[in-house]
């Protein structure tokens, strides 16, 4: 089954179980649970740290419910204005993730893992070449000979969608991916990554699989209908962004056959004042959600402060890093100092290192 196939099978499923509901998970609807949410608990105001799509929904409360920011973390953001497509009525032109440039900044992060990987040398990362050009060119004859000959289950697709994925989390999935990626440069069948299994949930058991996502994503943020146009969404994106393009622009394409627009969509504007000012942190080598994204938030955003995590991964949380990071998270959360406009953080210590 294609990936195509897939996403208008799990769509097709979850209209079936329950057709109203899929309408009705978009941002906005969430932002307003999240305020019953604060309102349950007695809370005057709203303490929110937001990851990844969590920007986004950050930045909906806080211009629906402006008033009610106490604090708020947006880290490893995308921009609001490529979600919502700029608002526009028209028939979006590429998907979510290309406007927001995920494939750009995954290449950027693929090159600096092999970069980083290169210098290290084999006795910290397996992969390693001998220097960085030597580690790049290795790899291009990896992917290349994957797309002739795969090494069991691990074909070209299998192995880009490992790398990018793989980035994420720098310790220690950037040492482990090295060493898979040994593994098929010398014909080996490497073992797959090993991730927890999601913790038990009391009956009904929630939507754990790909359509959790694109219940969201699909419904509330505009990508192209016609499955035939992402061909050539992957050919550009090949050109500007490598292997990390194709990668970025087929992780879209279940939406093309998404069966549900959603009912209560928020497109902005994103500039409405808030009672304490947002901290946005972006990351310099993020394989997701490029730095420009934060910038872009900081922008839109009526009273925000870019703080610059100079590291790798995606989102400062998940790869706990920095303790610089760390210190201007807990000043602000505490009493809401603010790091000084233009800071940037560094990581405490390098990949491979």
């Amino acid at each position: 089954m294609g990936r195509s196939d897939r996403g208008r099978a799990a769509g097709a499923g979850r209209a079936q179980g329950d057709p109203a509901l899929l309408r009705h998970v978009s941002t906005a609807d969430t932002a307003q649970d999240l305020d019953l949410l604060r309102r349950a608990v007695g809370e005057s105001q709203l303490n929110y740290l937001g990851v990844s799509y969590g920007t986004i929904l950050g930045a909906t409360y806080a211009n629906l419910f402006p008033d009610k920011v106490r604090a708020m973390v947006l880290d490893s953001n995308i921009d609001p204005l490529a979600w919502t497509n700029n608002d526009s009525p028209s028939e979006p032109r590429t998907t979510t993730l290309l406007r927001m440039g995920s494939d750009r900044t995954a290449a950027a992060t693929l090159d600096k893992f092999l970069d980083l990987c290169g210098s290290a040398g084999t006795a910290r990362c397996a992969f390693s070449a001998g220097s960085p050009q030597a580690t790049r060119d290795k790899f291009d004859q990896l992917m290349q000979r994957l797309r002739e000959h795969p090494v069991g289950p691990w074909t070209y697709a299998a192995a880009v969608a490992d790398t990018v994925g793989s980035l994420y989390i720098v310790r220690p999935g950037w040492t482990d991916l090295a060493a898979r990626l040994q593994d098929l440069w010398q014909g080996r069948t490497a073992k797959p990554p090993q991730y927890p299994p999601p913790p038990p949930v009391a009956q009904p058991n929630p939507y754990l699989g790909e359509e959790q996502a694109a219940a969201v994503w699909c419904a509330d943020s505009p990508n192209p209908r016609d499955p035939a146009v992402y061909r050539g969404l992957e050919e550009d994106s090949a050109r500007r962004a490598g292997d990390a393009g194709r990668y970025w622009t087929w992780s879209g394409e279940p939406c093309a056959t998404w069966p549900a627009r959603a009912a209560n969509r928020y497109d902005g504007p994103w500039d409405r004042p808030t009672a304490h000012p947002v901290l946005v942190i972006g990351t310099t080598y993020d394989p997701s959600t490029p730095h420009s994204d934060a910038q872009a938030m900081v922008k839109e955003l009526a009273d925000a402060r870019l703080l610059t995590n100079n590291g790798y991964g995606h989102t400062a949380l998940f790869n706990n890093s920095s303790t610089c990071i760390k210190t201007y998270e807990s000043r602000y959360f505490i009493d809401g100092t603010l790091p000084p406009p233009g800071t940037t953080c560094q990581p405490d210590r390098l990949p491979f290192s």
